[in-house]
Order: structure tokens, then C-alpha cells, then sequence
């Protein structure tokens, strides 16, 4: 059976001159451009009530309105996975997603995934699109998540992520030691010789990233980071942008660097951590229906407060040491 799809948005000026495709990718977080291609392409997206092609460019202020359907391409079953609820009433879910954990079935996970548990979880799911996933993290990425269970929070919840609505806040360790905070303004696309990554590039999509210092240690840094955008892999390509990689990033992080005189309790643990010391720690949004603040935290898991309590050893014993 196939899923209706209902969005009606507003393209903000500051896409003028861009691809209509690639902008409703861009709005559209969970949805691939070549979906959004298929749809435009089927006469089921119309802008200001005229049908366009997906190379139209826009100027900006146009009104969008997509009447679509997600056919069943894969037959996602009901799993028993435990999940870590932190918020739930009727409407929504918050998850507090463990690293490992992929979000949606694919090419080599068509099982053990969120969507799996939600469904599991709530068989009326089911009837919400993506059982009511409207963002998602990296597998190794650990954190916080809305879902929606009604097709009327989907798309509430949809738009308010559209309108950067939703504020969304991480901490990550990073490889050097930073001076301080800062904003990183660079535009994400995708790499231009491996399609798998994302790179800061010209002709990519805004995307800016906030950052502050929460703790320093001889050679690495505890930041907290706040999203203005949501691009795919956005934290992790800004960090390596300005050459504060994220430890375990095995697709940004280049090579394992040690200070001077690492500790063997450090060289096991940064050997050892396998994953990037990424992890989504709060989520702010406005409820759905009754628009009342819900506001969730979600403290670091275990191995990135293993490896934290690592580095401060390896820093104090440093410290001692030049007295």
C-alpha cells in the first residue's frame, strides 16, 4: 500500500537561482533528490499552481504544494529492539538513540533499524510515513530524536524542521585544542570524487555550525555544538573544515594523533574508540498540537564519558609532571 505525502512550503529567498530539485531536498529533510525528482517529473509537485521541471531554477517566495505517494518498495517488519524513550504522549516520541543503531532500512541493513522498533513499539505507525521519523542521525552518531505518531504531527514537525524550528544541540570531542568558540559558515554538497562523503564546497547548501569550548585537554578539545542547519553529515565535515576532526570519524577524522608522552591508558582508549565522539544531547521544539515547549537532554553515553575521564587523567598527569 502505498503512503500519501502532503507538504505545502514556501521557498526562502535565499535559495534564488537554485535547481527546484535541489531545493526541496534541501527542505524536504528525509527525502532523497531523486524522489523529489520523480515527483516533480509526475506533475506532483506544483509551484505557485504551475508545474516546473526539476533543472527550473527559483527566485525565491515561491509557493510549493506536493501531492505525492511513497510506494512500498521494502516491507519494513515490526522488531523487538529496545528503546530508550525519554518523552511520549500521544503525538510524539523523543528517542534517545544508542550508537550502532541505524535509522531506516537500506542496502545492508534491511533489518534490525529504528524504524523496525517504532513499528514494533506502535503498529498504528504504520500509518504515519516513515513511522513517524522526520530526521535522522548517523548510525554511529548517538542522541536524540523526535518522532511523530499521527500523520498531523508528521507534518507539523516536518515544517517546524523546514522553518528551523527545532532546536537541535550536540557534544563531540575533537582531535587539537581549540582557543576558543566559533561559528563555522561553509556551504555542504557533495564530493566531487567520492559520492559517499559531503565537502565544504561553493556551490553547496548554506550551512553553518556553532561551537563552544566546554573542556580542554592537552590535545584534545569537549565542544558543544549547535546546528542552524541540518546538512548530512554537517558536524563532521565543519570540524575537519577548520582542523578540529572529530575522534573515531573514520570517514573525516584522517590519522589518530597522540600528544606528546600519551599515556598508555590514552593510546588504548583513542585505538579503541571506533566510532565518532558524536552525540545529540538536547532537542527543542514546540509540541505539535498544543504548541507547548517540550525540551529534552540526554547525557553523553558511556564511552565518550570513558574516554573524557581518559583525557583528564592523561592532562593531570601531564600537569604534574612539569611541576
Amino acid at each position: 500500500m502505498s503512503e500519501a505525502v502532503h507538504h505545502q512550503l514556501t521557498i526562502p529567498f535565499e535559495h534564488a537561482g537554485q535547481r527546484l530539485d535541489q531545493v526541496l531536498t534541501e527542505l524536504l529533510e528525509g527525502y532523497s533528490r531523486t524522489r523529489i525528482k520523480e515527483w516533480i517529473d509526475a506533475g506532483q509537485v506544483r509551484v505557485n499552481g504551475v508545474q516546473l521541471r526539476p533543472k527550473d531554477k527559483v527566485l525565491g517566495g515561491e509557493s510549493v504544494e506536493i501531492n505525492a505517494t511513497l510506494p512500498d518498495q521494502v516491507s519494513v517488519e515490526p522488531e523487538q529492539i529496545n528503546l530508550n524513550i525519554v518523552h511520549q504522549d500521544k503525538h510524539v516520541l523523543v528517542i534517545n538513540k544508542p550508537a550502532g543503531l541505524v535509522v531506516h532500512p537500506g542496502a545492508g541493513n534491511a533489518a534490525g533499524t529504528l524504524q523496525n522498533a517504532l513499528l514494533h513499539f506502535d503498529s498504528k505507525l504504520s500509518l504515519v510515513p516513515r513511522a513517524g521519523i522526520v530526521h535522522r542521525l548517523d548510525k554511529d552518531t548517538s542522541g536524540l530524536m523526535v518522532v511523530a505518531r499521527t500523520v498531523e504531527a508528521h507534518t507539523a514537525l516536518v515544517r517546524a524542521i523546514e522553518a528551523r524550528e527545532v532546536e537541535r544541540e550536540y557534544e563531540a570531542v575533537c582531535v587539537g585544542v581549540m582557543t576558543g568558540g566559533g561559528v563555522v559558515d561553509a556551504p555542504i554538497g557533495r564530493h566531487p570524487v567520492d559520492r559517499l562523503k559531503m565537502a565544504v564546497r561553493q556551490d553547496g547548501r548554506e550551512a553553518v555550525t556553532h561551537y563552544r569550548v566546554v573542556t580542554r585537554f592537552r590535545g584534545h578539545t569537549h565542544v558543544r555544538l549547535k546546528l542552524e542547519s541540518g546538512r548530512t553529515h554537517q558536524i563532521r565535515v565543519h570540524m575537519m573544515h577548520v582542523h578540529y576532526p572529530l575522534v573515531g570519524d573514520k570517514v573525516y577524522g584522517g590519522r589518530m594523533l597522540l600528544p606528546k608522552g600519551a599515556s598508555p591508558e590514552l593510546i588504548e582508549a583513542l585505538r579503541g574508540f571506533k566510532r565518532q565522539a558524536l552525540h545529540a544531547a538536547r532537542l527543542a521544539f514546540e509540541h505539535p498540537v498544543s504548541g507547548k515547549p517540550i525540551v529534552n537532554e540526554a547525557a553523553l553515553p558511556a564511552d565518550i564519558q570513558e574516554l573524557l575521564g581518559v583525557l583528564a587523567r592523561d592532562t593531570a598527569a601531564a600537569a604534574t609532571k612539569k611541576r
